[in-house]
C-alpha cells in the first residue's frame, strides 16, 4: 500500500472516526521540535514516523528528547502499539537508544486493558501474534485465531490488537462467525497502515474496517485518534497543566492530529518522516480538512 492508498482509506472511514475540529489558523512551518519547545511544557510523542522507522531509530531523535527533558519538559510516548508487551516495547526504545520510564509509554494496548478490566469476564478470539507473547492479556481467557474455525465460534468477543501474521483466510473466518453470530469487536490498533523501512505494513484497523463494512457490527477502538488514549495520558500528567501547553507531535493526519484536535490539545505534523516521507503533506492537510497547528520538517 503506497502513501496515497493509505490515505485514500482513511479517508474511506472519516464516518468512524471523531469528527474534524479543525484549528483558527494555518499551520505554522518549523524545521523541528526544538523551534517550538518554548511553547509547551509536554511533549506526547507517536513512536512511528517520530521516533523510529520499524525498527531503526530516527537520526537525531533521541539528541532532541534529551535536549527536551534538560529543558524541563515532560516527554511521553503515546503510540498505537497494541501488538506486543509492554515490557518488549520498553526493551525496544532502550535498545534505540531511548530512554523512557516504563510509566512514560501509554499505548493502545494499555487502554484497551483499561476497559477489559471494566467489563465482565469474556472468553476473547485474539488477532495477535503468538511469537510476541501475551504478556499483559495473559490473565484474560483467551484463544489465538487462526485456521482452526472452533476458536471463532466459542469466542464472546474479538481482540484485535496484531496483525502481522494475519492472513485473508483468518479474516474470512472471522467476519463469517461476526455474520454467524453478531459479538463484541474490540480493535487495540486502529492504525489502517504503519510506516516501516520499506513500505507501509498493513494494521488491525485496516481489518477492522473491512469487518464493519462486511458484518455491519461496530468496531470499539482504542487508540488514537479516540479520545480513550489521551484519557490515559492526561491522566498520567496528573492535573494542573493547561491543555494549551501540551502538544500531540505525530506522522499521521488521520490519527495523531485528529487525536489531538479530539484531546483538545495542539499538534504538530512530521512531514519528511514516517507517512510522507517524500509525499506532499500540504496538499493532504487542504484534501482532507485536517490542519495541524504545526508541521515540522523532522522530530
Amino acid at each position: 500500500m503506497d502513501t496515497a492508498t493509505a490515505l485514500a482509506a482513511y479517508e474511506a472511514v472519516r464516518h468512524r472516526l471523531p469528527p474534524t475540529v479543525p484549528p483558527n489558523a494555518a499551520p505554522q512551518h518549523a524545521d523541528s521540535l526544538a523551534e517550538i519547545a518554548d511553547r509547551f511544557d509536554v511533549f506526547l510523542l507517536d513512536a512511528f514516523g517520530v521516533l523510529n522507522i520499524g525498527d531503526t531509530a530516527i537520526p537525531g531523535v533521541t539528541d532532541r528528547i534529551d535536549d527536551l527533558t534538560r529543558a524541563g519538559k515532560r516527554v511521553i510516548v503515546v503510540s498505537n502499539a497494541a501488538g506486543f508487551p509492554h515490557a518488549t516495547l520498553i526493551e525496544k526504545y532502550a535498545r534505540l537508544g531511548y530512554r523512557f520510564a516504563p510509566e512514560d509509554v501509554i499505548t493502545s494496548r494499555a487502554t484497551l486493558m483499561a476497559a477489559i478490566r471494566n467489563e465482565p469476564v469474556r472468553r476473547w478470539g485474539l488477532m495477535a501474534t503468538r511469537s510476541a507473547g501475551l504478556g499483559e492479556l495473559a490473565d484474560l481467557e483467551t484463544a489465538y485465531l487462526e485456521e482452526a474455525a472452533a476458536p471463532y465460534a466459542a469466542a464472546d468477543g474479538f481482540l484485535l490488537i496484531g496483525s502481522a501474521a494475519w492472513t485473508e483466510e483468518r479474516q474470512a473466518l472471522l467476519v463469517a462467525a461476526v455474520k454467524d453470530r453478531p459479538r463484541p469487536v474490540w480493535v487495540g490498533n486502529p492504525d489502517i497502515v504503519a510506516p516501516r523501512e520499506t513500505g507501509f505494513s498493513i494494521e488491525p484497523g485496516h481489518f477492522a474496517h473491512r469487518l464493519a463494512d462486511e458484518t455491519g457490527v461496530a468496531p470499539v477502538f482504542f487508540g488514537k485518534p479516540f479520545a480513550n488514549i489521551f484519557e490515559l495520558a492526561l491522566r498520567r500528567l496528573g492535573g494542573g497543566i493547561p491543555h494549551e501547553r501540551i502538544v500531540m507531535v505525530g506522522d499521521s493526519l488521520h490519527t495523531d492530529i485528529l487525536g489531538a484536535q479530539t484531546a483538545g490539545i495542539a499538534s504538530a505534523l512530521i512531514a519528511d518522516y514516517g507517512f510522507f516521507a517524500g509525499q506532499d503533506a500540504p496538499g493532504a492537510i487542504a484534501r482532507t480538512g485536517i490542519r495541524p497547528d504545526f508541521v515540522l520538517e523532522r522530530p
